[in-house]
């Protein structure tokens, strides 16, 4: 089956960005005028999928009326003849078919995936973290979608070498060649210290899954940080099934980390034909302070 759906978990609580996401999801902070997730959704919908569940907590009301209609901002803007800023606003609710499900406790990733099982049902599907932005001309989803359509497999997740002191952030791999940029995955462990780490072969926020994974994540235990590890369940999962590893192509911002969304704002605003040269000036201004 081809992979039609996709999972935004959302839910998270924004700690390294307190205190301003005490007000505002961490995911709705703006990369220029847009949120991050926005981008994240964009990303699947140009790899083919149309159908979208965000998974959001308490205080994440924003990111459900952002991607909702605004008839009272639309009326406005007609009323002003502003065309091109109302076919702005009017794209951003027509992207997909977006639904919200609610994690009720920040219970982790993994418990926040498993909200998504029945409106999954029996189909595969990707799943896309809500602060990870991956540029590339094919999207980092569709590489993955493409990858698992020719391995048939229980799953492929996108990674990434990482740098040493960052491997106790991520779920970190244990592979084997099986075809260019492509690993079979022997084991996962998720945070392991440097020294423990099997590679620095990190998982970036980009999956694609049979629904297999949903009875590993119904059985998994409380892991890292006595939160319900997606990590803990691809393990589980490999017990039963292959699952690949691709090297993706294209250039990742993690958006969660405040250094990371400083430099995710430098870089598209010196790609903006309206912002490059003043961003320019403002970097070299600073460089020579």
């Amino acid at each position: 089956m081809s992979v039609r759906k996709a999972v935004i978990p959302a839910a998270g609580l924004g700690t390294r960005f307190l205190p301003v996401t005490k007000a505002m999801p961490k995911e709705m902070l703006p990369i220029i005028d847009r949120p991050a997730i926005q981008y994240v959704v964009e990303e699947a919908v140009a790899s083919g999928i149309d159908d979208i569940i965000i998974i959001t907590g308490r205080g994440k009301r924003a990111i459900e009326d952002y991607f909702d209609d605004a008839p009272e901002l639309e009326m406005r803007l007609r009323k002003d003849g502003k065309e091109g800023l109302l076919s702005t606003v009017r794209d951003v609710s027509s992207l997909a078919d977006i639904h919200f499900i609610r994690q009720k406790e920040p219970k982790g990733l993994g418990d926040a995936v498993l909200r998504a099982e029945k409106h999954i049902g029996d189909e595969p599907f990707a799943v896309l973290l809500g602060d990870d932005i991956i540029r590339n001309a094919a999207p980092c989803t569709k590489q993955l979608i493409n990858c698992f359509e020719k391995k048939e497999s229980g799953g492929v997740i996108a990674v990434q070498e990482v740098p040493p002191e960052k491997v106790s952030s991520y779920g970190i791999i244990d592979g084997e060649e099986a075809g260019e940029g492509v690993l079979r995955i022997r084991d996962i462990v998720e945070k392991p210290a440097p020294e423990d780490a099997p590679s620095r072969m990190g998982a970036v926020g980009r999956y694609v899954f049979t629904p297999e994974i949903f009875s590993c994540l119904h059985e998994v235990r409380p892991g890292v940080g006595g939160e319900i590890q997606l990590t803990d369940a691809i393990r589980m999962l490999l017990a039963k099934t292959d699952i690949y590893a691709l090297m993706f192509a294209g250039k990742r911002y993690d958006t969660g980390d405040r250094l990371g969304y400083i430099k995710t704002i430098i870089d598209y605003a010196l790609d903006d034909e309206e912002l490059r040269n003043a961003m320019l000036d403002v970097l070299r201004t600073r460089a020579f302070r």
